[in-house]
C-alpha cells in the first residue's frame, strides 16, 4: 500500500486519546465551562491527568489562579452543547444559562460539575510548571462520581475541524489489570 504525507496541522486527529470532556472551573462567584479534547490519563493511583488549556482561553487563567476544577464527561446526547461550549468564550457569556446545563456542587473543590454529564472528577492542580511554555496541566482526581442512571455510555472524540466518533461497541479481551 503507497502511503502519501500527511499534513502537520492535521496529526491533532489522529492519536485522539479519549473522550471530549468539559472542564469547569469557578473564580468569585462565576463558574465557566470550556470543551477540551487534548488530556491523557498519567497514572492509575492516585488518578492523574495532564491536559492541554491554551492560554488564550478563559478556563486557563481561572485554573492557573485557584489550581482546580472539574472534568466533566458528556455523553452523545450531549454533542450539540459540548460544541456551542467550545465555540464560545466565557469571558462574554454565561456558558450555563445558554447551553441550557445545571451547576451541581462539587465536595473538595469549587468549581461545579454539570449534572447532565456522566461522569465528574473534582480535580487539583498538582504539577503547573510546564503551564506557560506548553499550557500543560497536571491533574489529580480527588474524587470521582458517576449518574448510574445515564445507560448510554457513548462518548464522542474530535477528529478535528468539526469532525467527531462516536463510541460504540464495547469489546472485552483478556487483561492481567484488574
Amino acid at each position: 500500500m503507497a502511503k502519501r504525507s500527511f499534513p502537520l496541522s492535521k496529526v491533532y486527529g489522529l492519536p485522539e486519546p479519549g473522550p471530549v470532556v468539559m472542564v469547569t472551573t469557578a473564580r468569585e462567584g462565576q463558574a465557566n465551562i470550556m470543551t477540551m479534547s487534548w488530556h491523557t490519563m498519567m497514572e492509575f493511583e492516585p488518578p492523574t491527568v495532564g491536559c492541554i488549556i491554551s492560554n488564550r482561553s478563559h478556563t486557563f487563567n481561572i485554573l492557573k489562579s485557584t489550581r482546580e476544577c472539574v472534568i466533566s464527561i458528556p455523553m452523545v446526547e450531549l454533542a450539540e452543547k459540548v460544541v456551542g461550549c467550545g465555540n464560545s468564550s466565557g469571558r462574554k457569556i454565561d456558558k450555563f444559562k445558554v447551553f441550557g446545563l445545571t451547576q451541581t456542587t462539587a465536595s473538595c473543590v469549587k468549581a461545579p460539575f454539570i449534572d447532565e454529564c456522566y461522569a465528574n472528577l473534582e480535580c487539583k492542580v498538582v504539577d503547573g510548571k510546564m503551564a506557560e511554555k506548553y499550557n500543560f496541566f497536571i491533574l489529580e482526581v480527588l474524587k470521582a462520581w458517576i449518574n448510574p442512571a445515564k445507560k448510554d455510555s457513548r462518548t464522542i472524540h474530535h477528529l478535528g475541524r468539526g469532525a467527531f466518533v462516536v463510541a460504540g461497541e464495547t469489546i472485552t479481551l483478556p487483561s492481567r489489570m484488574k
